[in-house]
């Protein structure tokens, strides 16, 4: 029988000077919690001396991916194998504090929550991601309605149901938050410290922060019309649809009327063009409704990652 508490996770790359510190903290606080628990480590590529200082480490477990997958993948190969009742995730380059994690334990306990994140009010960053960061939050509220200050924050509390929901790719970690709330799990948050960086360069730049944009567009679709692509296509397709045939019986009633010359009308055009249009776009969302019956079709037998070892300490 099981009887592990906890499962902390930490995603790796390229961390080398700040994984014994952050390890050392860790156990002091479980040390105190006074809970069986399990660190799991995930390499996810590291091309330092990462995984030399990992395995220096004791009582820990070293997920070693055979490539750099990126933090979702990570995250989500040390998802899967963490054994506890609550999962708690922390970044690996010791911005996170350890010392915060018995807040977000104890929020989720007095509040029943099945997720609580971390919210760095104070954020050790450069101006520019700021902002990049706000406009971030402010499409993430209109498109997706996420009202958690911190998406990019990984130090987090989960139950393991709410883990076990998840299966994380690409950089989808950004929307982790997204996803469980849209299967109705409870999410709360607590205000984090942030630390300073100090061995290292941060993962996180600009051209992060602009693929992030591009994510949440495709998350926003994925979710609202997954299920039924040809809604989505089929609203755009009616639009078009009864436009195009106002406009061209509009353009055949002036033939009849006052004689006007079709050969040479471009709104006759533009209304034949966008009932053929319609045609199309209904077409579209027939074949992204087979699409999407395929890739979870095949999903089930594709492995979209690779472990190289599990080394336990």
């Amino acid at each position: 029988m099981n009887d592990l508490e906890y499962s902390i996770i930490i995603p790796v790359r390229n961390e080398k000077g700040n994984l014994i510190k952050l390890n050392n903290e860790i156990n002091q606080v479980f040390g105190k919690i006074s809970k069986k628990y399990e660190t799991i480590y995930v390499d996810d590529g590291s091309s330092d001396k990462s995984l030399d200082e990992l395995k220096n480490l004791k009582n820990i477990i070293i997920i070693q991916l055979n490539k750099n997958y990126g933090q979702a993948t990570a995250l989500d190969a040390g998802f899967k194998m963490a054994q506890g009742k609550i999962i708690i995730s922390i970044d690996g380059d010791g911005q996170n504090d350890p010392k915060d994690i018995p807040k977000l334990l104890e929020k989720m306990k007095k509040e029943k929550l099945d997720v609580v994140c971390g919210w760095r009010k104070q954020r050790e960053s450069k101006n520019g991601i700021k902002i990049l960061t706000k406009i971030g939050r402010s499409m993430r509220k209109l498109l997706i309605r996420d009202n958690v200050h911190d998406t990019g924050c990984t130090l987090r509390a989960y139950t393991r149901t709410a883990v076990r929901s998840l299966d994380l790719q690409g950089e989808m970690h950004r929307y982790i938050l997204a996803s469980l709330s849209w299967k109705g799990f409870k999410i709360g948050e607590v205000v984090v410290n942030d630390r300073k960086r100090e061995h290292g360069v941060s993962k996180y730049n600009y051209s992060k922060a602009t693929r992030g944009f591009i994510d949440l567009i495709n998350v926003w679709f994925l979710q609202k019309y997954s299920q039924r692509p040809s809604h989505w296509f089929g609203m755009i397709g009616l639009f078009s649809f009864f436009v195009g045939i106002g406009i061209t019986i509009w353009a055949v009633l002036r033939k009849i009327l006052v004689n006007a010359d079709l050969s040479n009308n471009s709104w006759f055009v533009i209304g034949f063009f966008l009932t053929f249009f319609s045609v199309i776009l209904f077409f579209f969302g027939m074949l992204f409704d087979m699409l999407i019956r395929i890739k979870f079709d095949v999903s089930k037998f594709e492995k979209r990652y690779y472990i190289k070892k599990v080394i336990k300490r």
